[in-house]
C-alpha cells in the first residue's frame, strides 16, 4: 500500500473532509476509488478541488462527527499498475547507464530533493531523476551533461 494523502479536518456538517494529497494522480480521489485509513476501507462518493487540497465525501461518513473521527488519518491506496511510472523500489540495485550505453553506477538509494529526487549511486554520484530517459531490463538510462550527472 502507498501513502497517498492525509485527512486534515472535517469540512461542514455533512461529512466532507479536507484531504491533502501526496500524489499527483487525481484518480486517487475520483468517485468509486477506495482509500484506506489503517484497515478501514473508505470509498469515495464525491470530491472536488478546494484551495490546495480536495474536499472528499466518503461512503458511510455523513456527519461532522464521523468526519472529525477521520481527522489526522493517513490515507493509503493500492499501487497503480502503470508502465510509465517509476517507483523507488523499482530502481534500488539497478544499473545506470548513459545514453551511449556506458556504465554510470548502481542505484543504492533515492534521496528526496525539492527540485528532483536524486539517484544515489554506489560510486557516490548523485543523478537527478529528471535525467532518467528510459528504464529497461533492470537498467536505467540517463541523459544530460556529465557534469550535471554528478560524474
Amino acid at each position: 500500500m502507498l501513502e497517498v494523502g492525509r485527512v486534515n479536518k472535517a469540512h461542514g456538517v455533512r461529512g466532507e473532509v479536507i484531504v491533502s494529497l501526496l500524489t499527483d494522480r487525481l484518480e486517487r480521489v475520483a468517485p468509486g476509488a477506495v482509500l484506506y485509513a489503517g484497515e478501514r476501507p473508505l470509498t469515495i462518493v464525491a470530491s472536488r478541488p478546494h484551495q490546495k487540497h480536495h474536499l472528499v465525501s466518503f461512503l458511510g461518513v455523513g456527519s461532522r462527527e464521523s468526519a472529525e473521527a477521520l481527522q489526522g488519518s493517513v490515507l493509503y491506496a493500492e499501487p497503480i499498475d502503470d508502465d510509465d511510472e517509476l517507483w523507488v523500489h523499482d530502481v534500488i540495485g539497478v544499473a545506470v547507464v548513459d545514453v551511449a550505453g556506458e556504465p554510470v553506477g548502481v542505484v543504492e538509494s533515492v534521496q528526496a530533493n525539492p527540485a528532483s529526487d536524486l539517484l544515489v549511486l554506489d560510486n557516490g554520484a548523485l543523478v537527478p531523476a529528471v535525467f532518467i530517459v528510459e528504464q529497461r531490463d533492470r537498467t536505467v538510462v540517463v541523459g544530460g551533461p556529465a557534469a550535471l550527472l554528478g560524474l
